[in-house]
């Protein structure tokens, strides 16, 4: 198997192609990843949300990386890394286009919403949890392909 760095235009088309990543933040000196439903645009990923752990934590630390990945089997993949800040979506800074253009990204996926209500669902009623837009401002994007060794 052989690793290569692929360019910055495939890292973008796989970021336009898939739509789950898994989204690691930190608070204290400790790591925390999980995975959430992306829409991204140069520049930009957008992610929803309910608020917990993951948002209280951005919050007060917002560099965030986010990976993405489409993988055929162990010698055969592609992986994305971004790096950047976690900007929240809320008023008075944000205008409801905004928020409305982060909806807008993310419904062009089939239940884009089902993450952060699934996991939420046992806990609390949906109609009281509180939901947030956020996008990430991509500070850097790099990618690394695997390909099986050519046979001679």
């Amino acid at each position: 198997m052989r690793i290569i760095a692929i360019s910055q235009e495939e890292c973008s088309e796989l970021l336009k192609r898939v739509s789950v990543g898994r989204l690691a933040c930190s608070l204290d000196n400790q790591p925390y990843v999980v995975p959430v439903r992306f829409s991204y645009e140069p520049e930009r990923i957008y992610i929803f949300s309910t608020v917990g752990k993951k948002i209280k934590w951005m919050r007060q630390n917002p560099k965030v990386c986010l990976q993405a990945d489409e993988i055929g089997n162990s010698s055969n993949w592609l992986s994305v890394i971004v790096t950047g800040t976690y900007l929240e979506l809320s008023e008075p800074q944000y205008h409801t286009a905004e928020r409305e253009h982060a909806r807008e990204l993310l419904a062009q996926r089939p239940d884009w919403w089902r993450i952060p209500l699934s996991e939420a669902r046992d806990r609390l009623l949906v109609s009281s949890m509180e939901t947030v837009f956020f996008r990430i401002d991509i500070k850097s994007i790099s990618g690394l392909r695997a390909e099986p060794e050519p046979t001679i």
